[in-house]
């Protein structure tokens, strides 16, 4: 309780005093974070079967036939664990169970689901699964747009499947799985956000608010559940080397602070079950401390500034293709 009968300099200096020791303890705790996340490979050398006997032999990924998703997917099965893929292009389905199949000996169920029909696709993942029980669910399907726009240039129907898909799916996949879990006393949910959810990034604002949103209800799921035995991890990578990050050509070349997916993947599954809110790459926790920290003002105005670069390049790089 303050003493009024301090002078107001002391109650400022105070206040100081109180911001100053939240900013060395959050730098402290996120300096762990990464520390943790970069040694996370020599926590277990003997990886390969941890995952299966903590949680069970079975994980569902959507998003499963592109970038993150399918390396996560070919990570787990190279633990032994039974994949269910689901996307919406059942060709891609095929081809991919197919090639988990034949490298890492598991079984595979493929669903073809759109979630920007978040309801129907939701059912759909229900009524094929039938009694099977899922033992770790991967929410990594994603939408953003082609490259950084305006608000006013995004044509609704798109913006309408950004929000569909970024957070209807997420949480309605939570809700379909999560109660029986519970009643196992086991059980994982990996919900795959972006580091764009720690400050509003314009020209990719609904994405970037879409992934706040991800970030939120994750963390606020994980208290509601916190007796339950399921591990809830929130994962928020920066840019990987994969199609949603094709606008920019110097993010399509693989080095320790753009990772191709499957780099990415290797570190990010073994993040599981030992942190709950990561980024799942050892460079990207750095990035994310550094972002963190960054105040809001500065951030938005670096991020929007990166982005007009960006959208310059693309634009021209697209009128000489044209040509």
């Amino acid at each position: 309780m303050w003493n009024l009968t301090l002078p107001y300099s002391t109650h400022l200096a105070l206040i100081g005093l109180m911001v100053v020791i939240y900013i060395i303890f959050e730098a402290l705790w996120n300096s762990i974070v990464i520390i943790i996340a970069i040694l996370t490979p020599f926590f277990n050398p003997n990886e390969d079967t941890s995952l299966l006997k903590k949680f069970g032999p079975w994980a569902l990924v959507t998003g499963s036939t592109d970038g993150i998703g399918k390396a996560y997917a070919f990570e787990l099965a190279k633990r032994g664990i039974n994949i269910v893929l689901v996307s919406r292009n059942e060709e891609k389905l095929k081809k991919t169970a197919e090639e988990i199949e034949n490298k890492h000996l598991v079984k595979t169920k493929i669903i073809v689901a759109d979630f920007s029909q978040v309801q129907k696709a939701v059912d759909t993942v229900k009524e094929k699964l039938g009694t099977l029980k899922i033992d770790i669910l991967v929410n990594n399907v994603g939408k953003n747009y082609d490259y950084p726009l305006y608000l006013t240039e995004i044509p609704e129907n798109l913006i309408v499947d950004i929000i569909n898909i970024n957070t209807g799916a997420v949480t309605l996949m939570c809700r379909a799985f999560i109660e029986d879990m519970k009643k196992r006393g086991k059980g994982a949910i990996v919900n795959v956000s972006s580091g764009s959810e720690l400050h509003p990034l314009p020209l990719m604002n609904v994405y970037a608010a879409t992934k706040a949103y991800v970030k939120s209800f994750t963390a606020g799921l994980r208290y509601e559940y916190r007796n339950s035995g399921v591990t809830i991890q929130h994962l928020a990578p920066f840019f990987v080397n994969t199609n949603m990050s094709a606008f920019v050509p110097m993010f399509q070349r693989n080095n320790f602070i753009v990772p191709n997916a499957e780099n990415y993947a290797k570190f990010a599954v073994m993040t599981l079950g030992k942190l709950t809110d990561t980024s799942g790459f050892w460079s990207h926790g750095i990035q994310r401390f550094i972002v963190k920290m960054c105040p809001t003002w500065i951030a938005i105005r670096g991020g929007a500034n990166l982005n007009k670069i960006f959208r310059r390049d693309y634009i021209n790089s697209r009128k000489k293709f044209d040509e």
